[in-house]
Protein backbone atom coordinates (compact mmCIF):
# COMPACT_ATOMS: atom_id res chain seq x y z
CA UNK A 1 0.00 0.00 0.00
CA UNK A 2 2.94 2.36 0.76
CA UNK A 3 6.47 1.98 -0.05
CA UNK A 4 9.18 3.60 2.66
CA UNK A 5 10.45 6.71 0.75
CA UNK A 6 6.39 8.07 0.36
CA UNK A 7 6.57 7.85 3.91
CA UNK A 8 9.37 9.12 4.79
CA UNK A 9 8.25 11.64 2.54
CA UNK A 10 4.98 12.50 4.37
CA UNK A 11 6.73 12.12 7.82
CA UNK A 12 8.56 15.05 7.13
CA UNK A 13 5.72 17.08 5.48
CA UNK A 14 3.67 16.71 9.09
CA UNK A 15 4.41 18.95 12.22
CA UNK A 16 5.46 17.18 14.80
CA UNK A 17 7.43 19.23 17.10
CA UNK A 18 4.79 19.02 20.11
CA UNK A 19 4.98 15.42 19.84
CA UNK A 20 8.94 15.45 20.93
CA UNK A 21 9.21 15.06 24.36
CA UNK A 22 5.50 14.54 25.02
CA UNK A 23 3.14 11.66 26.48
CA UNK A 24 0.30 10.39 24.33
CA UNK A 25 -2.87 10.16 26.73
CA UNK A 26 -6.09 10.91 24.11
CA UNK A 27 -6.09 10.99 20.81
CA UNK A 28 -8.42 14.34 20.84
CA UNK A 29 -5.33 16.00 22.33
CA UNK A 30 -3.33 15.42 19.69
CA UNK A 31 -3.54 17.38 16.06
CA UNK A 32 -4.60 15.88 12.76
CA UNK A 33 -0.67 16.19 11.45
CA UNK A 34 0.68 14.23 14.82
CA UNK A 35 -2.41 11.48 14.44
CA UNK A 36 -1.34 11.37 10.65
CA UNK A 37 2.65 11.31 12.02
CA UNK A 38 1.61 8.27 14.12
CA UNK A 39 0.13 6.20 11.41
CA UNK A 40 3.00 6.87 8.63
CA UNK A 41 5.64 5.77 11.66
CA UNK A 42 3.99 2.89 12.43
CA UNK A 43 3.51 1.73 8.46
CA UNK A 44 7.46 3.00 7.94
CA UNK A 45 8.48 0.79 11.02
CA UNK A 46 6.53 -2.60 9.97
CA UNK A 47 8.21 -2.02 6.64
CA UNK A 48 12.20 -1.70 7.81
CA UNK A 49 10.84 -4.68 9.42
CA UNK A 50 9.50 -6.71 6.84
CA UNK A 51 12.94 -5.80 4.69
CA UNK A 52 14.93 -7.05 7.30
CA UNK A 53 16.50 -4.09 8.93
CA UNK A 54 16.71 -3.02 12.39
CA UNK A 55 14.77 -0.19 13.52
CA UNK A 56 17.32 0.51 16.94
CA UNK A 57 17.19 4.20 18.11
CA UNK A 58 18.38 3.02 21.64
CA UNK A 59 21.55 0.84 22.25
CA UNK A 60 20.09 0.73 25.91
CA UNK A 61 17.31 1.90 28.41
CA UNK A 62 14.37 0.55 29.66
CA UNK A 63 10.30 0.35 28.95
CA UNK A 64 8.52 0.52 32.30
CA UNK A 65 5.05 -1.35 32.54
CA UNK A 66 2.28 -0.31 34.55
CA UNK A 67 -0.72 -2.56 34.55
CA UNK A 68 -3.31 -2.17 37.10
CA UNK A 69 -5.71 -4.54 35.27
CA UNK A 70 -5.18 -7.74 33.30
CA UNK A 71 -4.01 -7.88 29.75
CA UNK A 72 -2.25 -10.11 26.82
CA UNK A 73 -2.54 -8.21 23.86
CA UNK A 74 -1.50 -4.49 24.81
CA UNK A 75 0.89 -6.15 27.76
CA UNK A 76 2.93 -7.85 24.82
CA UNK A 77 2.81 -5.39 22.07
CA UNK A 78 3.99 -2.74 24.36
CA UNK A 79 6.76 -5.16 24.74
CA UNK A 80 7.14 -5.70 21.40
CA UNK A 81 7.26 -2.28 20.43
CA UNK A 82 10.30 -1.12 23.19
CA UNK A 83 12.21 -3.92 22.28
CA UNK A 84 11.60 -3.24 18.19
CA UNK A 85 13.13 0.40 19.23
CA UNK A 86 16.01 -1.36 21.42
CA UNK A 87 14.30 -0.91 24.65
CA UNK A 88 14.07 -3.71 27.54
CA UNK A 89 11.28 -3.96 29.28
CA UNK A 90 10.54 -4.10 33.33
CA UNK A 91 7.30 -4.56 34.72
CA UNK A 92 6.02 -2.84 37.93
CA UNK A 93 4.41 -5.49 39.88
CA UNK A 94 2.82 -3.00 42.31
CA UNK A 95 2.00 -5.40 45.06
CA UNK A 96 5.81 -6.29 45.07
CA UNK A 97 7.23 -2.64 45.37
CA UNK A 98 7.16 -0.03 47.79
CA UNK A 99 3.57 1.20 46.53
CA UNK A 100 2.13 -1.52 48.87
CA UNK A 101 4.03 0.82 52.07
CA UNK A 102 2.86 3.88 50.83
CA UNK A 103 5.19 5.11 48.27
CA UNK A 104 3.95 7.93 46.61
CA UNK A 105 3.08 8.40 43.24
CA UNK A 106 5.88 11.00 42.86
CA UNK A 107 8.57 9.19 44.60
CA UNK A 108 7.64 6.22 42.65
CA UNK A 109 7.32 7.52 39.11
CA UNK A 110 11.49 9.46 39.81
CA UNK A 111 12.33 5.36 41.66
CA UNK A 112 11.58 3.28 38.28
CA UNK A 113 12.89 6.42 36.09
CA UNK A 114 16.42 6.58 36.14
CA UNK A 115 16.98 4.90 33.03
CA UNK A 116 13.79 4.43 31.47
CA UNK A 117 12.67 6.28 28.38
CA UNK A 118 9.19 5.18 28.62
CA UNK A 119 6.55 4.38 30.64
CA UNK A 120 3.14 2.40 29.89
CA UNK A 121 0.50 2.24 32.13
CA UNK A 122 -3.38 0.74 31.93
CA UNK A 123 -5.19 2.06 34.86
CA UNK A 124 -8.67 1.91 33.27
CA UNK A 125 -10.95 0.17 35.87
CA UNK A 126 -12.50 3.15 38.02
CA UNK A 127 -14.00 6.29 36.48
CA UNK A 128 -11.70 9.68 37.67
CA UNK A 129 -8.79 7.56 38.89
CA UNK A 130 -7.08 6.30 35.79
CA UNK A 131 -6.10 9.25 33.54
CA UNK A 132 -5.32 11.53 36.69
CA UNK A 133 -3.09 8.90 38.01
CA UNK A 134 -1.35 9.16 34.68
CA UNK A 135 -1.08 12.80 34.61
CA UNK A 136 0.07 12.87 37.99
CA UNK A 137 3.28 10.35 37.01
CA UNK A 138 3.68 12.81 33.99
CA UNK A 139 3.97 15.61 36.11
CA UNK A 140 6.39 13.91 38.73
CA UNK A 141 8.76 12.58 35.94
CA UNK A 142 8.49 15.96 34.33
CA UNK A 143 9.31 17.78 38.00
CA UNK A 144 12.30 15.46 38.45
CA UNK A 145 14.03 16.11 34.57
CA UNK A 146 13.72 19.79 35.34
CA UNK A 147 15.40 19.34 38.67
CA UNK A 148 17.86 17.37 37.39
CA UNK A 149 17.17 14.36 39.40
CA UNK A 150 16.48 12.22 36.06
CA UNK A 151 18.94 12.25 32.72
CA UNK A 152 16.32 12.12 30.60
CA UNK A 153 11.68 12.69 30.88
CA UNK A 154 10.18 9.53 30.22
CA UNK A 155 7.29 9.41 28.14
CA UNK A 156 4.27 8.25 29.01
CA UNK A 157 1.33 5.99 26.86
CA UNK A 158 -1.73 5.40 27.92
CA UNK A 159 -2.33 1.66 27.10
CA UNK A 160 -5.80 1.96 28.45
CA UNK A 161 -7.34 4.56 30.45
CA UNK A 162 -11.05 5.25 32.36
CA UNK A 163 -11.32 7.24 29.31
CA UNK A 164 -9.83 6.43 26.55
CA UNK A 165 -7.74 3.54 25.00
CA UNK A 166 -5.83 5.21 22.17
CA UNK A 167 -3.08 2.65 21.33
CA UNK A 168 -6.28 0.45 20.55
CA UNK A 169 -8.30 2.85 18.54
CA UNK A 170 -5.35 3.95 16.95
CA UNK A 171 -4.15 0.32 16.31
CA UNK A 172 -7.95 -0.40 14.97
CA UNK A 173 -7.72 2.57 12.55
CA UNK A 174 -4.70 1.73 11.02
CA UNK A 175 -6.20 -1.69 10.45
CA UNK A 176 -9.03 0.01 8.82
CA UNK A 177 -7.10 2.55 6.61
CA UNK A 178 -5.62 -0.84 5.28
CA UNK A 179 -8.23 -2.26 4.68
CA UNK A 180 -10.04 0.30 2.76
CA UNK A 181 -7.06 1.27 0.52
CA UNK A 182 -5.72 4.85 2.34
CA UNK A 183 -7.59 7.08 4.32
CA UNK A 184 -8.90 9.24 2.08
CA UNK A 185 -11.55 5.93 1.04
CA UNK A 186 -13.23 6.45 4.23
CA UNK A 187 -14.98 9.61 4.00
CA UNK A 188 -18.86 8.35 3.78
CA UNK A 189 -18.13 4.78 5.51
CA UNK A 190 -20.23 4.08 7.93
CA UNK A 191 -19.21 2.39 11.25
CA UNK A 192 -21.38 0.79 14.28
CA UNK A 193 -19.71 1.30 17.19
CA UNK A 194 -22.42 -0.94 19.04
CA UNK A 195 -22.66 -2.59 22.90
CA UNK A 196 -23.13 -6.67 22.95
CA UNK A 197 -24.28 -8.63 25.37
CA UNK A 198 -21.55 -10.24 28.00
CA UNK A 199 -22.18 -12.79 30.45
CA UNK A 200 -19.52 -10.67 32.85
CA UNK A 201 -20.07 -7.00 33.78
CA UNK A 202 -17.78 -4.03 34.37
CA UNK A 203 -15.76 -3.79 31.13
CA UNK A 204 -14.55 -0.75 30.72
CA UNK A 205 -15.49 2.50 28.41
CA UNK A 206 -12.53 3.10 26.95
CA UNK A 207 -12.77 0.91 23.72
CA UNK A 208 -16.22 2.42 22.51
CA UNK A 209 -15.22 6.18 23.75
CA UNK A 210 -11.89 5.70 22.09
CA UNK A 211 -14.01 4.19 18.62
CA UNK A 212 -15.80 7.53 18.50
CA UNK A 213 -13.19 9.63 20.01
CA UNK A 214 -10.90 9.10 16.72
CA UNK A 215 -12.95 7.48 13.84
CA UNK A 216 -15.25 10.79 14.12
CA UNK A 217 -12.40 12.72 12.87
CA UNK A 218 -12.04 11.01 9.03
CA UNK A 219 -15.11 12.10 7.69
CA UNK A 220 -17.01 8.68 8.73
CA UNK A 221 -20.58 8.26 9.70
CA UNK A 222 -19.98 7.01 13.64
CA UNK A 223 -23.04 5.38 14.70
CA UNK A 224 -23.18 4.86 18.83
CA UNK A 225 -25.39 1.62 19.59
CA UNK A 226 -26.58 0.72 23.08
CA UNK A 227 -29.50 -0.18 25.07
CA UNK A 228 -31.11 3.06 27.14
CA UNK A 229 -28.72 2.56 30.72
CA UNK A 230 -25.44 1.75 28.66
CA UNK A 231 -24.69 5.45 27.96
CA UNK A 232 -21.11 6.33 27.50
CA UNK A 233 -19.13 9.60 29.04
CA UNK A 234 -20.85 12.60 28.02
CA UNK A 235 -17.82 14.96 27.30
CA UNK A 236 -16.36 12.20 25.04
CA UNK A 237 -19.85 11.53 23.06
CA UNK A 238 -19.17 16.02 22.55
CA UNK A 239 -16.05 15.60 21.01
CA UNK A 240 -17.28 13.24 18.59
CA UNK A 241 -19.63 15.59 17.53
CA UNK A 242 -17.16 18.25 16.84
CA UNK A 243 -14.73 16.02 15.28
CA UNK A 244 -17.89 14.87 12.89
CA UNK A 245 -18.76 18.33 12.25
CA UNK A 246 -15.58 19.34 11.47
CA UNK A 247 -14.58 16.75 8.93
CA UNK A 248 -17.97 16.17 7.03
CA UNK A 249 -18.85 13.22 8.53
CA UNK A 250 -21.80 12.73 11.05
CA UNK A 251 -21.91 11.25 14.69
CA UNK A 252 -25.48 9.84 15.78
CA UNK A 253 -26.61 7.49 18.86
CA UNK A 254 -29.52 5.07 18.93
CA UNK A 255 -30.81 2.31 21.14
CA UNK A 256 -31.25 -0.04 17.78
CA UNK A 257 -28.48 -2.60 17.15
CA UNK A 258 -30.71 -3.52 13.68
CA UNK A 259 -30.56 0.45 12.92
CA UNK A 260 -26.98 0.91 13.44
CA UNK A 261 -25.90 -2.36 11.48
CA UNK A 262 -27.81 -1.33 8.62
CA UNK A 263 -25.60 -0.43 5.54
CA UNK A 264 -22.26 -0.55 7.83
CA UNK A 265 -19.28 -0.71 6.35
CA UNK A 266 -17.92 -1.62 9.89
CA UNK A 267 -18.86 -3.33 12.55
CA UNK A 268 -17.63 -2.94 16.53
CA UNK A 269 -19.95 -5.19 18.54
CA UNK A 270 -18.21 -5.08 21.80
CA UNK A 271 -20.12 -4.95 25.99
CA UNK A 272 -19.02 -2.25 27.97
CA UNK A 273 -20.46 -1.31 31.59
CA UNK A 274 -22.95 1.72 31.63
CA UNK A 275 -21.14 4.98 32.69
CA UNK A 276 -23.47 5.80 35.86
CA UNK A 277 -22.84 1.93 37.01
CA UNK A 278 -18.94 2.71 36.77
CA UNK A 279 -19.21 5.40 38.32
CA UNK A 280 -21.43 3.50 41.64
CA UNK A 281 -18.78 0.81 41.48
CA UNK A 282 -15.42 3.31 41.94
CA UNK A 283 -17.27 5.13 44.84
CA UNK A 284 -18.36 1.53 46.68
CA UNK A 285 -14.54 0.62 46.18
CA UNK A 286 -13.81 4.16 47.81
CA UNK A 287 -15.86 3.44 50.63
CA UNK A 288 -14.76 0.09 51.15
CA UNK A 289 -17.95 -1.31 50.85
CA UNK A 290 -17.39 -5.22 49.53
CA UNK A 291 -21.19 -5.72 50.11
CA UNK A 292 -22.13 -3.10 47.83
CA UNK A 293 -19.95 -4.04 45.23
CA UNK A 294 -21.22 -7.80 45.01
CA UNK A 295 -24.88 -5.76 45.12
CA UNK A 296 -24.02 -3.84 42.27
CA UNK A 297 -22.80 -6.96 40.25
CA UNK A 298 -25.70 -8.87 40.79
CA UNK A 299 -27.43 -5.79 39.80
CA UNK A 300 -25.75 -5.14 36.75
CA UNK A 301 -25.30 -8.94 35.46
CA UNK A 302 -29.52 -9.25 35.38
CA UNK A 303 -29.52 -5.87 33.45
CA UNK A 304 -27.06 -7.54 30.98
CA UNK A 305 -28.83 -10.62 31.09
CA UNK A 306 -32.35 -8.56 29.52
CA UNK A 307 -30.43 -7.49 26.37
CA UNK A 308 -29.15 -10.83 25.28
CA UNK A 309 -30.23 -10.22 21.50
CA UNK A 310 -27.89 -7.78 21.41
CA UNK A 311 -25.36 -10.10 19.64
CA UNK A 312 -23.16 -10.01 16.31
CA UNK A 313 -25.38 -12.50 14.05
CA UNK A 314 -25.22 -13.99 10.67
CA UNK A 315 -28.76 -11.84 10.04
CA UNK A 316 -27.28 -8.82 11.18
CA UNK A 317 -24.18 -9.13 9.45
CA UNK A 318 -26.66 -9.54 6.14
CA UNK A 319 -28.15 -6.21 6.75
CA UNK A 320 -24.84 -4.74 6.04
CA UNK A 321 -23.01 -3.31 3.17
CA UNK A 322 -23.82 -5.94 0.36
CA UNK A 323 -23.41 -8.04 3.48
CA UNK A 324 -19.55 -7.51 3.87
CA UNK A 325 -19.42 -5.19 6.27
CA UNK A 326 -15.68 -5.11 8.20
CA UNK A 327 -16.05 -7.09 11.70
CA UNK A 328 -13.48 -6.03 14.39
CA UNK A 329 -13.15 -6.55 17.89
CA UNK A 330 -10.53 -5.57 20.47
CA UNK A 331 -10.34 -9.04 21.51
CA UNK A 332 -10.90 -11.16 23.54
CA UNK A 333 -14.68 -11.64 22.11
CA UNK A 334 -17.49 -13.54 23.99
CA UNK A 335 -17.80 -15.93 21.19
CA UNK A 336 -21.71 -17.80 21.48
CA UNK A 337 -20.86 -21.30 22.42
CA UNK A 338 -17.39 -21.24 22.61
CA UNK A 339 -16.33 -18.90 25.42
CA UNK A 340 -20.11 -18.59 26.64
CA UNK A 341 -22.97 -19.64 25.81
CA UNK A 342 -24.58 -16.51 25.23
CA UNK A 343 -22.20 -13.16 24.31
CA UNK A 344 -21.43 -10.89 21.83
CA UNK A 345 -20.55 -12.65 18.23
CA UNK A 346 -22.21 -15.81 16.33
CA UNK A 347 -19.17 -18.30 16.18
CA UNK A 348 -19.55 -18.59 12.61
CA UNK A 349 -19.36 -14.60 12.12
CA UNK A 350 -16.32 -14.50 14.20
CA UNK A 351 -14.58 -17.53 12.84
CA UNK A 352 -15.17 -16.34 9.11
CA UNK A 353 -13.52 -12.81 10.62
CA UNK A 354 -10.40 -14.44 12.80
CA UNK A 355 -7.55 -13.27 10.23
CA UNK A 356 -8.82 -10.09 9.75
CA UNK A 357 -9.24 -9.86 13.34
CA UNK A 358 -5.26 -10.83 14.02
CA UNK A 359 -4.00 -8.64 11.78
CA UNK A 360 -6.04 -5.62 13.16
CA UNK A 361 -3.78 -6.84 16.87
CA UNK A 362 -1.15 -6.72 14.66
CA UNK A 363 -1.40 -2.75 13.98
CA UNK A 364 -0.63 -2.32 18.04
CA UNK A 365 2.63 -2.93 18.54
CA UNK A 366 3.95 -0.64 15.32
CA UNK A 367 1.59 1.75 16.71
CA UNK A 368 2.76 2.02 20.15
CA UNK A 369 6.48 2.40 18.65
CA UNK A 370 5.57 5.13 16.69
CA UNK A 371 3.90 6.99 19.62
CA UNK A 372 7.38 6.19 21.72
CA UNK A 373 9.54 6.94 18.15
CA UNK A 374 7.87 10.61 17.73
CA UNK A 375 8.22 11.74 21.50
CA UNK A 376 11.91 10.85 20.95
CA UNK A 377 12.93 12.11 17.79
CA UNK A 378 13.03 15.38 16.58
CA UNK A 379 13.34 14.63 13.56
CA UNK A 380 11.34 11.68 12.82
CA UNK A 381 12.30 11.70 8.92
CA UNK A 382 15.35 12.53 9.00
CA UNK A 383 15.91 9.64 11.94
CA UNK A 384 14.20 7.19 9.71
CA UNK A 385 16.12 7.77 6.30
CA UNK A 386 19.07 7.25 8.10
CA UNK A 387 17.87 3.87 9.80
CA UNK A 388 17.37 2.99 6.23
CA UNK A 389 21.05 4.05 5.08
CA UNK A 390 22.80 2.25 7.81
CA UNK A 391 20.66 -1.10 6.62
CA UNK A 392 21.59 -2.48 9.72
CA UNK A 393 20.12 -6.16 9.22
CA UNK A 394 17.61 -7.26 11.94
CA UNK A 395 18.37 -11.04 11.55
CA UNK A 396 21.78 -11.91 10.00
CA UNK A 397 22.06 -12.84 6.57
CA UNK A 398 25.61 -13.37 4.86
Amino acid sequence: MYNLKDLIKRIGELNTSDMYLNDFLLTWEKSDDEIAATFAVADALRLLREQNISSKIFDSGLGISLFRDNSTRTRFSFASACNLLGLEVQDLDEGKSQIAHGETVRETANMISFMADVIGIRDDMYIGKGNKYMREVSAAVQEGYKDGTLEQRPTLVNLQCDIDHPTQAMADMDHIIHTFGGVENLKGKKIAMSWAYSPSYGKPLSVPQGIIGLMSRFGMDVVLAHPEGYEVMPEVEEVARKNAGKTGGSFTRTNSMKEAFEGADIVYPKSWAPFEAMQRRTNLYGEGDMDGIQKLEKELLAHNAQHKDWACTEELMKTTNAGKALYMHCLPADINGVSCDEGEVEASVFDRYREPLYKEAGYKPYIIAAMIFLSKMQNPAEVLENIEKRGQKRVFKL
